[in-house]
C-alpha cells in the first residue's frame, strides 16, 4: 500500500508525457512530471517553424481537453494545421498550466533504478519502488521515489549522423560549427544569414529533408548564390519524391513536389549513393567523402536529417526487453518496422506491447519507437491510456485500447503547406481510407483502411 500512495512518474512535458498525466489524473493516481527544460513542450518550441501534417483534431487528447475544460480552453478548428509553435502555445503549455504543481521544470532525469537494487539483483526486486535521480537547473541532484515511470521523453535530443553506417562520420563532430540536424527557421535573421548566398549540402531522404530543400530553394530565388547539395544514400526512383499528386495526404505529396521542384529548376542538385564516410575541412569549407572514395565540391554548411534514436543512457540500471534493431520494445517493433509499415498501417498497440521484464517501466510516445519513424500523436494518446489503465488496475480497460481513425487519415510529420490553413482534401482516400476501430491486445485489428 505504500508504494502505491507514491506518486507515478513521467519524464518529458511533451505532447505525450503530458497526455500521461492528464489520464492518470482522470484514474485519481498522482503523476510527477519531470521536465528538463524551462518550459513544456521544449522540443516541440525548437521546431515551431515547422508546420504538422496532422490537423488539431488528430493532436489533442480527450482526457487532456477534459482537464483543460474547466480552465476556459476550447480546442482550435479542428480542420486546420498547427504549427509547432502552436502546438505549444495554444495546447501543450496550457495543459502543463492546468496541472500546475504536478509538472517541474528544470529536473533532468539522470538514471533510474529499482531504489536499493542494482541491474543483476533478484531479490526482492519487484517489491521495491523506483528511485529516480534528477539533475536541477542549478545544478543540484535529488532521489525522487515512485510506484511507476513513464518515460516519454522522447527522441529530439539524439538526431541520426552524417554516417552511413550510423556512426558520426570522420570529422563529423570536429565540423559541429558548421553542421546542424534541425530543419532551418529561415525566418530568423541569424540562421538565414547562415544559409543565404551558400552552397549547403542537405543529408536525408524523408520529410525533414523534403522541408529543406523547399525552404532553401525559396532562399534561394530571393539571395542569388543559395544552393543546396541533396546527399542521397540510395538512387532517385518513383517513390524518392513521395507520393506526389497520387499521395494519400495531399500536403506530404505537395511537399514532395516541392523538392522535386528544388532540383529540377536548379537551385538543388542531388547526388545519388553516397554514402559520407569523411568529412574534412577546406580552409573555412568542407569537404563530403564517400564510402567509394567520391568528393564533393566544398559546402559552406551542412544540414543533417537522418531521423532520431532514443537516449537509454539513463535506464541502464532496468531490465528492458528492445528489439535488437530498432531499440523498441520486443512486442511492439514488429508492428512499427519501417521496412514495412508506414504511420498509416501501425495500429493502435497498449500496455501488452509496451510492458518490459522490469514490471511498472514504460516507453511511451516517440521514445517507445525507438529508431522508427511512423509515429502517431494519437498512437502515443492510446498507449498512455492503456498504461494508466493498468497501472489503475483496470486490465479490462487496459487491453480493450480502441481509436478510431478519420476519414482523411492521421499520417503525421512535419513539412511547409503552401496553404497552412485549409484542409486536406478526401479526394482519392486518406490514409485510412474509411474509419476504422482498431482493437490491440487481442491479435490484429478488426479493420483497416491501410494506406
Amino acid at each position: 500500500m505504500e508504494k502505491q500512495n507514491l506518486p507515478v512518474v513521467v519524464v518529458g512535458a511533451g505532447p505525450v508525457g503530458l497526455a500521461a498525466a492528464a489520464h492518470l489524473v482522470e484514474r485519481g493516481i498522482e503523476p510527477l512530471v519531470l521536465e528538463a527544460g524551462a518550459s513544456a513542450a521544449t522540443a516541440v518550441r525548437e521546431w515551431a517553424h515547422v508546420r504538422l501534417f496532422s490537423p488539431w483534431a488528430e493532436v489533442t487528447d480527450p482526457a487532456a481537453e477534459k482537464l483543460l475544460a474547466p480552465t476556459g480552453w476550447t480546442r482550435p478548428d479542428g480542420t486546420t494545421y498547427p504549427t509547432g509553435g502552436d502546438w505549444a502555445g495554444q495546447y501543450l503549455q496550457p495543459l502543463a498550466d492546468a496541472l500546475g504543481d504536478q509538472v517541474r521544470y528544470g529536473a533532468t532525469v539522470t538514471g533510474v533504478a529499482r531504489a536499493g537494487r542494482d541491474r543483476i539483483v533478484d531479490s526482492g526486486r519487484e517489491e521495491q519502488p523506483f528511485t529516480v535521480h534528477i539533475r536541477t537547473a542549478d545544478g543540484g541532484e535529488e532521489r525522487i521515489t515512485a510506484r511507476a515511470v513513464i518515460d516519454a521523453s522522447g527522441t529530439w535530443s539524439t538526431p541520426g549522423p552524417m554516417g552511413a553506417n550510423g556512426l558520426p562520420a570522420l570529422g563529423e563532430r570536429t565540423a559541429a560549427d558548421r553542421v546542424s540536424y534541425r530543419v532551418p527557421d529561415l525566418k530568423d535573421p541569424a540562421v538565414r544569414a547562415r544559409y543565404a548566398g551558400r552552397r549547403t549540402a542537405v543529408v536525408g531522404s524523408g520529410a525533414s529533408a523534403f522541408t529543406a530543400l523547399a525552404l532553401l530553394a525559396d532562399l534561394a530565388k530571393e539571395e542569388p548564390g543559395t544552393h543546396a547539395v541533396w546527399i542521397l544514400r540510395r538512387g532517385i526512383g518513383e517513390a524518392t519524391y513521395g507520393g506526389g499528386e497520387a499521395d494519400q495526404l495531399p500536403a506530404r505529396g505537395a511537399l514532395g513536389l516541392r523538392a522535386k521542384a528544388a532540383v529540377e529548376d536548379g537551385h538543388a542538385s542531388a547526388v545519388t549513393g553516397f554514402r559520407t564516410e569523411t568529412v574534412e575541412r577546406d580552409d573555412d569549407r568542407l569537404v563530403l567523402v564517400a564510402e567509394d572514395g567520391r568528393r564533393l565540391d566544398p559546402v559552406d554548411e551542412v544540414i543533417v536529417l537522418t531521423g532520431f534514436r532514443p537516449d537509454l543512457s539513463f535506464l541502464s540500471e532496468l531490465r528492458l526487453g528492445l528489439d535488437e534493431r530498432l531499440e523498441a520494445p520486443t512486442a511492439l517493433a514488429p508492428l512499427i518496422d519501417p521496412n514495412v509499415h508506414s504511420c498509416g498501417t501501425v495500429y493502435p498497440h497498449g500496455v501488452k506491447e509496451l510492458s518490459h521484464p522490469e514490471q511498472g517501466m514504460y516507453l511511451a510516445g516517440m521514445k517507445s519507437y525507438g529508431r522508427a519513424p511512423t509515429f502517431l500523436a494519437l498512437t502515443g494518446y492510446e498507449q498512455v491510456r492503456s498504461i494508466t489503465a493498468a497501472l489503475a488496475g483496470d486490465h479490462e480497460a487496459a487491453e480493450r485500447v480502441e481509436l478510431t481513425l478519420p476519414e482523411t487519415g492521421v499520417c503525421g510529420g512535419a513539412g511547409v503547406f503552401d496553404e497552412p490553413g485549409t484542409a486536406q482534401s478526401d479526394e482519392g482516400g486518406g490514409c485510412c481510407a474509411a474509419p476504422a476501430t482498431l482493437q490491440i491486445g487481442t491479435g490484429a485489428p478488426a479493420a483497416s483502411g491501410g494506406c
